[in-house]
């Protein structure tokens, strides 16, 4: 971080308040606008490694909502096994640093993710599907972790999908959002990629993160969630795409 100048610095401030107030509102949303928004300022293995302590810290808070942890585990558990597994072993891409790849693949999910959430689609999955379909998932949402350091997909549509009430499902992305975080750690240490340096500038942005989670659970009880992330996905859907266009050029 030696070399970023002071207005790189409040730009990425602003990012993780920007991340933190999303998340607050939304209960999600903090790695996707963290990538998203620094993709344009940092590489990609920077990002990924500045997202690590803000995403664990808000995680913790969102774990604590609830009381249910032991038994989302036992139910969850195929996921997250895969989850855990795909990420480390597959976070070598983002590590090597093809901006080019990297960046292109974050856009696309981010397309996708929006669009998906958008549409509002929710599927019914039986209990007998999902113990087969559930490491499926895991697999999958963690090659995508350890390409472009995102979470979500599709893992977030895939717990919409359980018929869990609102609290257990905050309750779950949060156990499973932490899960990658701490397979992402994992796998950019491993491969050389995760430097004090890295840590220390992660540590600075929780502050932001935390003030910007603060304030968007209050913004919660005056604005409507769903119009808040409809403009979320649409800002997310259009920076995913213009990604995508600096990346084919």
């Amino acid at each position: 971080m030696a070399d970023v100048d002071v207005f790189t610095t409040a730009l990425i401030g602003t990012t993780f308040l920007l991340a933190g107030l999303v998340k607050g509102v939304t209960g999600m949303g903090l790695p996707t606008v963290a990538m998203g928004l620094l993709g344009s300022l940092l590489s990609p293995v920077t990002a990924a490694g500045m997202l690590l302590l803000p995403s664990f810290v808000t995680n913790i808070f969102q774990l604590g909502s609830g009381i249910n942890t032991a038994t989302l585990f036992r139910r969850l558990w195929p996921m997250l096994l895969m989850v855990i597994i795909a990420t480390f072993f597959t976070s070598g891409w983002i590590a090597q640093g093809n901006s080019s790849h990297t960046q292109l693949a974050l856009g696309i999910a981010l397309i996708i993710y929006g669009l998906w959430t958008l549409s509002g689609r929710i599927y019914s999955v039986t209990s007998h599907r999902e113990k087969y379909i559930s490491p499926v998932i895991g697999l999958i949402t963690g090659m995508l972790t350890g390409g472009t350091g995102v979470f979500v997909m599709p893992a977030v549509p895939w717990l919409q999908s359980l018929g869990l009430d609102k609290d257990e499902l905050v309750q779950a992305l949060g156990i499973s959002f932490t899960c990658s975080t701490f397979a992402l750690a994992a796998g950019l240490w491993w491969n050389g990629a995760f430097q004090t340096s890295s840590l220390a500038a992660s540590s600075l942005a929780v502050l932001p993160a935390l003030a910007g989670l603060f304030a968007g659970q209050k913004l919660r009880n005056f604005i409507s969630p769903f119009m808040f992330r409809r403009c979320f996905l649409v800002c997310l859907i259009a920076l995913g795409a213009e990604m995508v266009f600096r990346a084919v050029q």
